[in-house]
């Protein structure tokens, strides 16, 4: 869909001050849409393209009505979360917040009467007992049931997943769900233990690199598996299956496989230096985890096309300026206190 078809259409997007909902919001606006964000908080690193922005907290029901209000379509990207090393050691606090927040924010829309309403879910909902092999079989969204969410974040995805079901069919909300695999890219947190693993390892890379300190930790053996998929990608097939007649869970990831320690390999390549791996004990999540991508292709005539290489480079370049103006920031602020 080309500039201007969005025909100005109103839509919300929640958690619009995060990483995917901040890069929904700017593609949104280049289809034309008249776009609300709603967040607790602002974008950090860039401003909000949005037409209207309203910092709330949609735990509380009035801030879910305000947000919703005139809206006829949603995106609810709205979730406390963060990597392994957040989620694994939250779980009342995610579940607790991410429930109010899911649930609210349907039925303030179901009684703005919404039309259409996207819910991001995420590959944490597919069993451990499918995850437990480094060379895992692709996760096919059939693969869900029996349910063995890892953990607190996983289990309310799939709860709120059965919530849109039912909501669609008992009021007639027009809802999608679409199972994120690991989003990647610039303009999200890269620090401070709410990042995923490509914006880590950008981070102790470009740390390695401009310190001279080569040494890189990585939690466990660093043999577990992933797959990766860069924003650009993400945001297009969110609007693609926004606007298809699919209203079934769909995975959006890459299925290309790759190890950490390869992840490492090549963020090192990418900076142009060596650098040495230092395996510590830490979260690591299931042992290997990778996208079917087979119905996304069926459904939307369209799969991801940024390749890791590409969008690592994208993603390590805008790290490396944040680590280098941090330890500009450090080394000014460290020759003052010698003057005081």
């Amino acid at each position: 869909m080309g500039k201007g078809k969005g025909k100005g259409v109103r839509v919300l997007v929640t958690g619009a001050g995060g990483f995917i909902g901040h890069h929904l919001v700017g593609y949104l606006k280049k289809q034309g849409y008249w776009v609300r964000g709603a967040d607790i908080k602002k974008p950090e690193y860039a401003p909000t393209q949005a037409d209207d922005f309203r910092v709330l907290d949609l735990r509380h029901w009035t801030n879910c009505l305000e947000a919703t209000d005139g809206i006829e379509e949603v995106y609810a990207l709205a979730a406390d979360m963060g990597g392994m090393g957040f989620i694994s050691t939250n779980h009342a606090r995610i579940l607790h917040n991410n429930s109010l927040i899911s649930i609210q924010t349907l039925e303030a829309a179901r009684q703005h009467g919404v039309k259409r309403y996207l819910y991001t879910s995420s590959a944490c909902i597919y069993p451990i007992f499918r995850q437990m092999d480094t060379s895992v079989a692709p996760l096919k969204e059939e693969d869900a049931y029996p349910a063995m969410p890892e953990d607190a974040y996983g289990w309310e995805k799939l709860m709120t997943e059965r919530l849109c079901e039912y909501y669609r069919n008992d009021y007639g909300i027009q809802s999608r769900v679409v199972r994120f695999h690991n989003i990647y890219g610039p303009k999200g947190a890269w620090e401070g233990g709410r990042e995923k693993a490509p914006a880590a390892i950008s981070r102790k890379v470009a740390y390695a690199k401009l310190t001279g300190n080569r040494e890189v930790e990585i939690w466990g053996d660093g043999h577990q598996t992933r797959s990766f998929c860069f924003i650009d990608d993400c945001v297009e097939g969110i609007h693609k299956l926004m606007r298809s007649s699919h209203p079934h869970p769909l995975n959006l990831g890459s299925d290309r496989l790759i190890s950490i320690n390869d992840l490492v390999d090549l963020v090192a390549r990418i900076a142009k230096v060596k650098v040495v791996k230092k395996h510590i004990p830490g979260p690591q999540g299931v042992r290997g985890r990778n996208s079917d991508n087979t119905r996304l292709r069926q459904v939307l005539k369209w799969e991801p096309r940024v390749a890791l290489e590409d969008g690592l480079a994208k993603t390590y370049a805008w790290i490396e300026k944040q680590v280098a103006a941090k330890l500009e920031a450090a080394g000014t602020e460290g020759k003052r206190r010698k003057r005081l």
